[in-house]
């Protein structure tokens, strides 16, 4: 493997690396296309904080952004469905 793919690991690995951003990945395998506030209401957290985290995880690719209307809308990149599969063998 060569330092640039590394580098990629990396940013993919510290997008998942909080417990709140596996949380959300997970609410969004279960149920997708979600906004910013329907997140925050799942986990209990300031939706501030839900925004925060969501583009950590899509500059890492693990979420993807899609917009409807007046709001923006959450889902799984296959990434994200393969972080949370790797996560699951760790249980």
């Amino acid at each position: 493997m060569d330092k640039k793919r590394y580098r990629e690991l990396e940013i993919v690995l510290k997008g998942a690396a909080s417990h709140r951003r596996i949380q959300i990945i997970d609410l969004l395998s279960k149920q997708t296309e979600l906004s910013v506030f329907d997140i925050a209401e799942h986990v209990s957290i300031d939706f501030r904080t839900v925004s925060e985290h969501l583009r950590k995880l899509t500059l890492a690719g693990i979420v993807m952004k899609r917009s409807d209307g007046t709001s923006v809308r959450h889902a799984l990149t296959e990434r994200g469905k393969d972080i949370l599969k790797f996560c699951r063998t760790l249980e």
